[in-house]
């Protein structure tokens, strides 16, 4: 039996990579700087129940047998402690063992789930639609999927039969390009890691490994039209004001959609975003054969994603509170988006930056977005950025930010910063009446998940 160690398996894609593994046969062993944290325990302990050992992330795992490979993921420094351990050990990527393990597990349709904005929740409602079309899908994404969550696993796997595999691809580290998968959706082109221009080449790439069809948003085909391989079967979709779509959103108002002129959903989450989500997904599954009547039917439903929309519960005010991984511009506002819908009052949007360089990557974006959309006594509130390692500069703070805001703002007083969180916990519960919507927003750090909790009753 293969031995295969994941050094950082507590992050949401490694775990679920992890769970995959000891389902295809290999013993897994790992380790992570935050076992000790309890945020993260609804992972770990689910890998412990699976068999896998999970050790204190200083090397120590060497002591109880070599491994065959270190497994890693982008966000692992060259000097972390189990790379100088295993000094003479074989390293792969996770994508890479991704790619190699979709391949040994015999996937007919593997189905990649791609774009700047959206994918785990895509990942997750494609999946579940597939079930609730009577499939077993397997599926693995980078969050946890509700359907899924279970005595054995956390909810970011799911073991399936061999029809189709759906799962996320990333393409913040471009390892996107390591898959090659018969089916791709690509939900949308925005700014996180880098420039449009580049993501467009990124997603260009990706295209030229896809073997069999590809669902498009309007925007991701007209910045990769002139790389579309030939052969590959394309739809596009996107809203009416689009062109070349081949199909679209032709109205939204409050969680009911309709497409292309006549084909009406209710769907099972508010926001415009949510719409588009699930045109992509009917599309790609006309492709596979199935009836635009059995899709939409089956689209009604989904459970959801843990940080996706998620609700906490309500303040002693009444205040409705949600948490949500949001963490880009586009992602922030499509979730302010959806809030206003469900609430006449205002939106208290507390955003934490999932690392310095992100946040000074893309500010100015979220200012711009932000200044067109927060009403005057909505509130945008930063927290200091989550520092995860790995950084040589502690800039941008969220004082600096806001300092900046202000400024430019044509109502500053939206704007906002807490240097924690108890202070932050305060002002909320003092401001936030039974009208009014608070959402908690941030990548990386799942204390957030505990955040929004603490502040219902």
């Amino acid at each position: 039996m293969k031995h295969l160690h994941f050094v950082g398996i507590g992050g949401i894609g490694m775990s679920g990579l992890a769970a995959m593994c000891v389902e295809a046969g290999y013993k897994v062993t790992g380790s992570d700087r935050g076992a000790d944290r309890p945020e993260n325990r609804r992972i770990l302990d689910a890998l412990e129940r699976q068999g896998i050992v999970i050790y204190p992330q200083d090397g120590s795992y060497i002591r109880s047998g070599t491994p065959d490979e270190l497994i890693y993921s982008t966000a692992i420094e060259d000097d972390n402690p189990d790379f100088a351990a295993g000094k003479e050990i074989c390293r792969t990527h996770r994508s890479a063992l991704v790619e190699r393990i979709i391949r040994e597990r015999g996937a007919e349709n593997s189905i990649a789930i791609c774009g700047s904005c959206g994918k785990s929740t895509v990942t997750a409602y494609c999946a579940e639609t597939l079930a609730n079309l009577g499939e077993v899908p397997e599926c693995l994404n980078g969050a946890l999927m509700k359907r899924f969550i279970n005595e054995k696993f956390a909810g970011n796997y799911a073991p399936g039969e061999k029809k189709y595999l759906v799962f996320e691809a990333d393409e913040s580290d471009k390892s996107l390009l390591n898959y090659s998968p018969e089916y791709a959706i690509i939900l949308n082109i925005g700014t996180d890691h880098y420039s449009k221009e580049e993501l467009a080449e990124v997603f260009g790439k990706f295209l030229q490994k896809v073997r069999k069809g590809a669902v498009l948003s309007g925007d991701v085909y007209e910045a990769v039209r002139t790389a579309l391989p030939p052969g590959l079967e394309i739809k596009v979709f996107g809203s009416s004001r689009q062109s070349d779509c081949d199909c679209c959103v032709s109205s939204y108002s409050a969680g009911k959609a309709e497409f292309n002129g006549s084909e009406t959903i209710t769907l099972p989450q508010s926001g415009f975003h949510m719409a588009l989500n699930a045109l992509a997904i009917k599309s790609l599954l006309e492709m596979l054969g199935y009836a635009t009547s059995d899709i939409l039917k089956a689209l009604e439903k989904f459970s959801g994603v843990w940080r996706r929309n998620d609700f906490a519960g309500r303040t002693s005010c009444g205040t409705p509170v949600y948490d949500d991984y949001a963490h880009n511009p586009e992602k922030i506002l499509a979730c302010i988006k959806g809030m206003r819908e469900t609430v006449s009052g205002n939106v208290y949007a507390v955003f934490q930056p999932h690392g310095f360089k992100p946040f000074g990557f893309m500010k100015d974006e979220l200012f711009n977005l932000l200044e067109g959309e927060l009403r005057p006594n909505d509130r945008f509130i930063l927290l200091p950025p989550y520092y995860a390692g790995g950084t040589a500069s502690f800039h941008p703070t969220a004082e600096e930010v806001l300092t900046e805001y202000q400024n430019r703002s044509s109502a500053p007083a939206r704007f906002m910063t807490f240097p924690d969180r108890d202070l932050l916990r305060a002002f909320l519960l003092q401001n936030a009446g039974s009208d009014d919507i608070i959402v908690i927003m941030g990548a990386r750090d799942n204390s957030l998940s505990d955040y929004a909790a603490s502040l219902c009753i």
